[in-house]
């Protein structure tokens, strides 16, 4: 492809930049050939012309694009140069906070400085069992793909992990080894994985110390090899170390420390344990002290020491070994504290008495002369004599410090050989894995010894890595079939060569060394000599005669010579090893017995370690003494590194490259000079340009054609998608060597992706121009004519206004005319009207003068007539009143004489006894008469009091007139007589009146004046008071609506407490039944350890008992099987003797603790449970006391019947007596006279005890409604008046006791009435649930129908005939149910034969038994009497001998098949047949056929589960069948709370000998088990189905498309054959359901088991979300939407949508939507925090930082974005866990289901083979 088709205008490029290293810019202008400069515009606006190279003529590096930025892995980049990767790390590790990348088969971690939450067993549960290439890089996908490929390929793994000093190889390291330690976890009980990693905490403690760059720093390499046997548990662990930076126990840097061990035994010389020592603070100490910087921040070293003091506990080094390797360390620090001062130029002396070499020579145990004279002197050896020589001070001081190197190397190698041996097991290992933690390449300033062979193992590294990249490139390209060339990649076996080769650097070096004047100088001028002019690539520094300079793969390297022959000999004076060994130091003894060997290449020279538990035996015909420190530390580092190598080969490698991001240790900052260094140096930018060297793009067809569709036309898409795209990229590009077609992949050259995806972005573009195109013409158009119609709109109103306008002028003129023709006519009229108007007015003045003198005269004689005729009426009045009033009262007299006169004779009849007998005998007639007329009475009385009132309102309106009238005419009398007297003062006072008048008429005006200014004045003041009024009831109002909205919210509040506190209640329950059900979980799991135990220590053949129960079983069943496990363990006891006592122990302990804990927790949710039963009982109480009465009744009417039942029985046992006495031979036929009495009498009887009983109802009836009167006076006044009234007679009494009858008898009558009602409505409610039946059934069979149409051909007819054999089984078990009624009723008859005819053979037998023959009883005919007598029926049970148990439970538990009984029998029936077993034993009353029954059926059932346990058919089978025994205990335990339900038959058919209420809460636990058993079983079946299903799964085709992916391929998202999809995941849900339900599996309890399905879906649908940044894109978050609307679908088709599941998918739902939400603005991310409720704000950051944009066109989520999301959601309280708990089980309960079906009912079918059970 020509460079003129990529360099176009807007192309992106990276040029170098002194700074960033590189920096982006964007060409302004095409680059055509031969331009010799590029013209840029930078990133921050300036433009800048790039001159390119004259000789080379390359172009800048091209850009990718940004949908391929921030990829996983570095080799999916189209473009893959050093600016690429670089550009990718920082954006991943800036902006999305990713510290892991994919470089091919290296993964590059990048050190945060900050502790991240990715660690965590729940990150490790989601990688376990993950393809690399599915999940987001994680060092816990490199340990899953060594552990996986370790069990698949059958081959050793290794992971190495390298970096400079504080990049975290270390850290990395750990987690690596966590990560097996958890996944695989141990194969035995001695907890080798925690061992393996106890082991960290000691090798940082003596090999880690604080550099400039780090502060846990490890200052050795390390190799541990993790054990696993045949089935892949951890089994041990063996640790290699190599070259301990022995110089830094005698010599730290500026701002460094020695090793963390000292530091933490100073920081504890405080404890009681180190007084010993002698030690003080670290500053006090030369060897800890010249760093300047004993602390570190953040880390307290007396923790520390505590923290490595238990981990040498828990490696097997007890407190008086660790006491004795801190007083070596001890000893070190007051080794160098010993202060040697010059005797003289050639001597040196130890001042006596020295404190600190006191106390060393008292911690280590030698003579203090011995130590002081070898620290000064040197013993020489010649050939014929020895001699002392003395050694100046800087020699002594030297030889110092090598001893105090030494010690510490030997120290440091004796505790990895005992880390090494309490790591070691007895376990044969089958396989390992390696995890390599070693340095990476190093350049100082001043580089020596150490950095010399630090970096020559580097090389071998690097050299391993080059080669196992090519060849796993060449494996590919031939397992694809491609041709393929020699790539060409750098070769570093020269640069190792001139290190290791003869005559190399250390062949040279070897040789100085045992030269007797060998010095640096001399050992340099070798090696010019030898390799300046033979070797390029080592050269000689210009400025200096004393270094050299080696071109690495990495880098050039400097090195000083000066120490490098001193370090290369570490050399120790022998004399000063011979004290240490004569010490009585046990300890110190110890450690140099290796003296006495030739050690391991990897021994303890400063290599500090090496391989401990290899060792090769000395050659005892040799002075080994004489041969000690003789090899070299480059001899014995070459060799080691030799065999680290031909390990390495041997295994399959795993890379991880750690990158320090920046020198200052700042969290999460980039610096990119520092990180390009470490790349160069750690062969990334290697493996990139290997990768870039062939094909690095590799595509599947599916996925390439998925990808590039677009870019194919129809016609191009053949069937075959092989040849499809072929034929399109042979279109597309014309290059041939661009790409290459294999086997099931095309690869393409570097940028040849980006090339493709240009056309892509270019098609797709071009469409969006046309759509953007079409819609704009169609919104121009439209706007057009919106215009086009308003601008006719505003024409046709402009033109109407101007219209409007003329009309409304010629109005106008009309108008203006009009109105002045009527204005003329106005005033014309007007003048005319005013004088018609003053001469009317004339004459009427004058006639009204004439009128009123007229009517004056007039009113005058009218008046006088008036007054004339009052008068003669007032006198003709009074005297008709004064005749009335005589008369009445004489009239008044005499009726007043003639009642006296009678009143006195009524007292005297009303004394006679004869007068009161005749009232009292006709008393209840008169009362009734006396109502009557009363009533008569009230209603005449009610009309006659009408007519009265409209009388007296006549009367009063009469009344009044004529009062008015008679004042009217007393005062014209009056006025007549003084009108004759006053016609003359009249007159003289006329005058005066005038004059009052006139001043009366003025004083008037004033009044009125002043009145109606107070009437004004009250107006305003009314108004005033009715506007306060107004307020006051407006304030009274807003005071009543406050009050009430305080008590709403007061009730509300109390509503909302209480709400909380029952849900704190159903919480705390909840919490309380998980951790119970996980202790089961735990005591099981440890059960199931100890059978295995029990199995591998036995025999063959040797019979173990099984521990079954738990502890809150009962005491026989314990003492049995305690009795069972103890002659187990008798006869196993021979061969148990070489087991683990210690282990034993242990377990038995942690047994006893879990179920001391059980017990516990068990108790606790019982009283849980109490209280909640108690709340609800308190409910029910009051509906209890409002039946009180009625059951009341029950009981009276009860006992009474059994009154009369024994009488009865009384009188029949008399009868028998008397007819036994006559002693004849026919005394008991049928036909005999005592059979006729008997009958007689029976009859009798029964009539009068019908009768008897009626009395008995009415009488108790009686007393239970007088009672209620009593507590109900208040209510029933009325009546008491009544009654007081009437008892106020003699017989009262009776009266009231016949009314009360009475009523009584309305009540009873009232009572039976609403027993018929209720009857009558339980009848209608049972018509109607067999209506609703009958429609459900109806709509099921259409259901069926109308799913049965949409199969397919042969999908229906499998459905039809499922569907015909059910309904034909249903139909079978009907008519069974109706063949076993009749059965039923025959057996009842036929036994009520044999108990009449057994019960009249007794009555003809009796004490003369021997006169009536057994066979004349037999012959005669038998007429059964009535007899009613209650007997026990022993139905419903099931009999079988002690010696058939077994059989039992074999055949129906261990042998049963569950899919054939749950489609052609009853559900429960194992259950029911156990239970009707258990009857049977209760009734014979037999405790032990109980306990064995119960004990069987536990342990067969918990053996079966463990034998089939992953078939879920099973499970949910005995799921099923133990719950319905647990509810059968229930029910027919005689516990009234569980017989509410049961018919009267199924009471009779209750427990009556043993309370089985314990065993009860051993088969609910055994149920939780199963339950639990069930999840686990379904999340095995689901969990390789959800990822695929709910994530990868394209369930609507099209949306999303495949993004270019590297190295580490991920899972396709495209479904291929044998991928799981939505649909698999919904059949399988379907087959859990319909499974469940042929099972009978209580609703409730499917509705948990749905409950938890669902969550563990969601759970694990959103945990590989938030791991897989591939799938975090808008198009992936409608999909996954979709798919929950399914799962909602397929619950509504369920009928359990109300059983909680939907909201366990609430956060992968929030998730979802928050995928495809906008995510830029401050209003979005409101709208965000208010959505994502049930994401915790780890998840919400997680979501938003791997969201990647699928297609140019999206955009990702700024920093800023993601900084405001947090910063709102800072005040959440909330866990700070990232992945949700997918092993969190929901705690189940089992609520109580009774069963309607009848014991004796069921039918044992013939294929059960237990024909041995005998039906009772």
């Amino acid at each position: 492809m020509a460079a003129s088709e990529l360099y176009t205008k807007s192309a992106r490029v990276w040029i170098p930049d002194v700074e960033e290293v590189w920096k982006s810019a964007e060409l302004t202008k095409d680059y055509k050939n031969g331009d010799s400069s590029l013209q840029l515009m930078l990133e921050d606006g300036s433009k800048l012309e790039h001159k390119l190279d004259p000789k080379t003529k390359n172009l800048p590096y091209l850009r990718n694009p940004d949908i391929l930025v921030g990829e996983n892995d570095l080799t999916a980049l189209s473009y893959l140069h050093e600016p690429a990767v670089l550009h990718n790390l920082k954006v991943r590790f800036i902006d999305s906070k990713l510290i892991y990348t994919y470089c091919g088969i290296v993964l590059v971690a990048i050190n945060p400085y900050e502790t991240l939450p990715i660690y965590g067993t729940d990150i490790i549960n989601a990688y376990s069992g993950q393809n690399m290439g599915d999940m987001d890089p994680h060092i816990f996908a490199v340990a899953e793909e060594a552990y996986k490929q370790m069990a698949r390929d059958e081959r050793n793994q290794s992971i190495i992990v390298s970096g400079e000093s504080g990049a975290g190889k270390t850290v990395s390291a750990k987690y690596a080894m966590r990560y097996f330690a958890t996944v695989s976890g141990s194969a035995s009980e001695a907890n080798v994985e925690e061992k393996v990693l106890a082991s960290n905490p000691i090798m940082e403690a003596i090999g880690n110390a604080k550099t400039t760059r780090n502060d846990n720093s490890s200052r050795f390499g390390k190799y541990i090899e993790i054990g696993f046997d045949n089935r892949y548990r951890i089994i041990g662990a063996n640790m290699r170390t190599y070259l301990l930076e022995k110089s830094r126990v005698v010599f730290q840097a500026e701002e460094e420390r020695n090793y963390h061990i000292f530091y933490q035994l100073c920081a504890s010389s405080h404890l009681p344990e180190f007084k010993n020592l002698k030690l003080s603070h670290a500053n006090n100490f030369l060897y800890t002290w010249q760093g300047h910087s004993p602390v570190i921040d953040g880390v307290d070293d007396t923790k520390e020491l505590c923290t490595t003091r238990h981990a040498f506990s828990l490696l097997g080094i007890n407190e008086s070994y660790q006491m004795g390797l801190f007083q070596v360390l001890a000893a070190i620090l007051h080794l160098g504290n010993v202060e040697i001062k010059d005797r003289d130029s050639d001597s040196s002396i130890i001042p006596p008495k020295n404190n600190h070499l006191t106390a060393f020579c008292d911690l280590v145990g030698v003579t203090y002369e011995d130590m002081a004279q070898w620290l000064c002197h040197r013993k020489l050896k010649t050939a014929t004599e020895t001699y002392i020589k003395t050694l100046p001070r800087l020699q002594a001081t030297n030889a110092r410090d090598a001893l105090s190197k030494h010690i510490y190397a030997k120290l440091f190698n004796w505790i990895v050989e005992h880390v090494n041996k309490a790591l070691i097991t007895n376990i044969k290992q089958h396989s390992f894995i390696g995890v390599l933690d070693i340095y990476g390449f190093e350049t100082f300033e001043i580089n020596s010894f150490e950095q010399f062979c630090i970096n020559y193992a580097n090389e071998k590294l690097q050299q391993q890595f080059n080669m196992h990249v090519f060849k796993l490139e060449q494996e590919e390209y031939m397992k694809e079939q491609i041709p393929w060339t020699l790539i060409d990649f750098y070769d570093n076996q020269p640069c190792i060569n001139l290190i290791e080769a003869k005559m190399g650097v250390l062949d040279l070096l070897d040789e100085e060394c045992r030269m007797p004047k060998g010095s640096d100088d001399s050992w340099a001028q070798k090696l010019y000599n030898t390799h300046l002019k033979t070797c390029s690539l080592f050269e000689k520094p210009r400025m200096s005669n004393r270094a050299f300079i080696i071109q690495h793969f990495a880098d050039k390297v400097e090195y000083q010579c000066e120490g490098f022959l001193e370090k290369n000999k570490d050399t120790v004076n022998e004399e000063q090893i011979k004290v240490l060994k004569a010490s009585k130091f046990n300890l110190l003894v110890e450690l140099f017995q290796d003296e006495e060997k030739a050690t391991s290449p990897l021994g303890p020279p400063a290599g500090a370690g090496g391989r401990t538990r290899l060792s090769i035996k000395p050659d005892k015909s040799r002075d080994t003494s004489s041969k000690e420190h003789k090899k070299t530390v480059g001899c014995q580092f070459r060799n080691s590194l030799q065999m680290l190598m031909e390990t390495l080969n041997a295994t399959t490698p795993h890379y991880v490259r750690c990158i320090k991001p920046n020198d200052f240790k700042q969290a999460f900052s980039f610096d990119p000079k520092r990180a390009v260094q470490q790349l160069r140096a750690c062969g990334v930018l290697e493996t990139i340009r290997i990768s870039a060297a062939g094909f690095p793009s590799r595509w599947t067809y599916q996925e390439f054609f998925s990808r590039y569709r677009v870019l194919m036309k129809q016609k191009d898409v053949l069937p075959d998608k092989k040849l499809t795209c072929r034929n399109v990229l042979e279109k597309l590009v014309q290059d041939q060597d661009k790409y290459q077609f294999g086997k099931t992949k095309i690869f393409f050259r570097a940028g040849q992706v980006a090339y493709l995806e240009k056309l892509r972005a270019d098609k797709l573009r071009a469409a969006c121009i046309r759509i953007q195109k079409t819609i704009r013409c169609w919104l121009a158009r439209k706007k057009y004519l919106r215009m086009r119609n308003a601008a006719i709109t505003i024409q046709r109103f402009t033109r109407g206004y101007q219209a409007r306008c003329l009309a409304k002028f010629m109005r106008r003129t009309q108008a203006a005319t009009i109105i002045q023709k009527y204005q003329k006519m106005y005033v014309a009229r007007k003048r005319y009207r005013q004088k018609q108007t003053a001469a009317l007015a004339i004459q009427t003045i004058l006639r009204a003068y004439m009128a009123r003198q007229k009517y004056q005269a007039l009113l005058r004689e009218h008046k006088v007539v008036i007054i004339q005729k009052h008068a003669r009426g007032w006198l003709a009045r009074r005297w008709y009143k004064r005749c009335l009033h005589s008369i009445v009262y004489l009239q008044c007299c005499i009726r007043r004489m003639r009642a006296k006169r009678e009143l006195k004779k009524l007292k005297i009849e009303a004394r006679s006894v004869e007068h009161f007998k005749k009232l009292n005998k006709g008393m209840e007639n008169k009362i009734m008469q006396l109502q009557r007329k009363i009533d008569e009475q009230t209603k005449e009385n009610r009309t006659i009091n009408e007519k009265l009132v409209g009388l007296e309102s006549s009367y009063t309106t009469e009344s009044e007139r004529l009062r008015g009238e008679l004042g009217r005419l007393r005062g014209v009398e009056e006025d007549a007589k003084c009108k004759g007297n006053q016609v003359n003062s009249l007159l003289e006072e006329l005058e005066k009146l005038k004059k009052e008048l006139s001043t009366t008429l003025q004083e008037k005006k004033t009044i009125e004046d002043w009145a109606q200014t107070y009437r004004d004045e009250m107006e305003k003041m009314v108004t005033e008071l009715k506007d306060q009024n107004g307020s006051l009831k407006k304030e009274k109002d807003d005071l009543n609506r406050l009050i009430q909205e305080q008590s709403q919210q007061m009730t509300e509040k109390m509503a909302r407490t209480i709400a909380a506190e029952t849900q704190q209640l159903e919480k705390d329950l909840n919490e309380e039944r998980s951790r119970y059900q996980n202790l089961l979980t735990e005591h099981l799991r440890l059960e199931e350890k100890y059978d295995d135990l029990k199995e591998h220590m036995s025999k063959p053949g040797h019979r173990r008992t099984d521990s079954t129960h738990s502890s809150n079983e009962s005491e026989y069943t314990y003492n049995s099987e305690f009795a069972e496990s103890e002659e187990g363990s008798r006869a196993a006891e021979d061969l148990t003797r070489g087991m683990d006592t210690s282990l034993t122990l242990k377990l038995q302990k942690r047994l006893t603790e879990l179920e001391q804990e059980k017990q516990s927790l068990r108790n606790e949710l019982e009283n849980k449970e109490e209280q909640f039963q108690r709340a609800r009982a308190r409910d029910e109480t009051e509906f209890k006391k409002a039946r009180g009465a009625e059951l009341e009744y029950e009981s009276l009417k009860r006992q009474e019947l059994e009154s009369e039942n024994k009488k009865l029985k009384h009188d029949l046992a008399e009868m028998r007596k008397s007819l036994l006495g006559n002693a004849s031979a026919s005394a008991g036929a049928p036909g005999s006279p005592a059979y006729k009495v008997l009958l007689d009498q029976l009859n009798a009887s029964c009539e009068e005890l019908e009768v008897r009983k009626e009395e008995v109802l009415i009488l108790r009836s009686q007393l239970v409604s007088q009672k209620e009167a009593m507590q109900h006076k208040e209510t029933m006044t009325e009546v008491a008046v009544h009654v007081e009234d009437v008892s106020k007679l003699k017989d009262a009494d009776e009266l009231k006791q016949a009314y009360i009858g009475l009523k009584d008898t309305n009540r009873l009558l009232e009572h039976q009435l609403q027993t018929q009602r209720r009857s009558y409505d339980s009848e209608v409610e049972s018509l109607r649930g067999e209506l609703q039946n009958v429609k459900e059934e109806n709509n099921r069979q259409q259901q069926l129908l109308a799913q049965n149409l949409q199969l397919p051909p042969e999908a229906r007819i499998e459905a039809s005939l499922q569907h015909e054999i059910t309904r034909l089984t249903n139909e079978n078990l009907d008519l069974m149910e109706q063949l076993e009624k009749q059965d039923r009723t025959i057996r009842k008859l036929k036994k009520q034969l044999k108990v009449y005819s057994k019960r009249i053979g007794e009555m003809g037998a009796g004490q003369a038994e021997g006169q009536t023959s057994p066979g004349q009883m037999v012959d005669e005919p038998i007429h059964p009497v009535n007899i009613p007598r209650r007997e026990k029926d022993f139905q419903g049970m099931l009999e079988y001998k002690k010696e058939d148990e077994l059989k039992l439970v074999k055949n129906l538990i261990i042998e049963l098949k569950p899919r054939g009984v749950a489609v052609n029998l009853i559900p429960g029936l194992p259950a029911y047949i156990l239970f009707m077993c258990l009857r049977h034993a209760d009734y014979v009353n037999d405790d032990q056929k109980v306990r064995t029954l119960l004990t069987s059926t536990i342990n067969s059932i918990k053996k079966i589960l463990k034998k089939r346990g992953d078939d879920f058919e099973t499970v949910s089978f005995w799921l099923a069948n133990t719950c319905r025994f647990l509810h059968c205990l229930k029910q027919y335990s005689g516990e009234e709370a569980f017989m509410k339900h049961n018919t009267s038959r199924q009471n009779e058919h209750c427990l009556s000998n043993f309370d089985l209420a314990e065993y009860r809460q051993v088969i609910s636990d055994l149920a939780i088990q199963i339950y639990q058993q069930l999840i686990k079983c379904m999340e095995n079946i689901l969990q390789p189905m959800i990822v695929s299903g709910m994530l990868e799964h394209e369930t609507i085709q099209g949306v999303s498309g495949v993004k270019p992916t590297g190295l580490r391929k991920r899972t396709s998202s495209i479904a291929d054959e044998g991928t799981y999809t939505l649909d698999s995941i919904l059949r399988q849900l379907n087959a859990f359901h319909s499974t469940m339900c042929q099972h009978g599996t209580d609703p409730e309890l499917i509705k948990q088991v749905v409950k938890q399905q669902f969550y563990i879906i969601g759970a694990v649908t959103l945990n590989n979300l938030l791991l897989r940044k591939d799938m975090c894109s808008w198009s992936k978050g409608m999909q996954i939407r979709y798919n929950v609307s399914q799962l909602e679908e397929w619950l509504r088709d369920k009928g359990l949508m109300t059983c909680g599941a939907k909201e366990t998918l609430e956060p992968l739902i929030q998730a979802a939507q928050l995928l495809q939400v906008k995510k830029k603005t401050d209003e979005d991310a409101e709208a965000i925090c208010s959505m994502c409720l049930a994401l915790t704000t780890a998840q919400i950051v997680k979501v938003l930082n791997l969201y990647t944009p699928v297609n140019e066109f999206e955009e990702r989520v700024s920093v800023a974005f993601i900084r405001t999301i947090q910063t709102r959601l800072r005040d959440r309280c909330e866990s700070p866990q990232l992945l949700m708990d997918t092993k969190m089980i929901y705690p189940i309960t089992f609520p109580f289901s009774p069963s309607s079906l009848a014991l004796e009912t069921i039918q044992i079918p013939s294929s059960l083979n237990l024909g041995f059970l005998t039906r009772v």
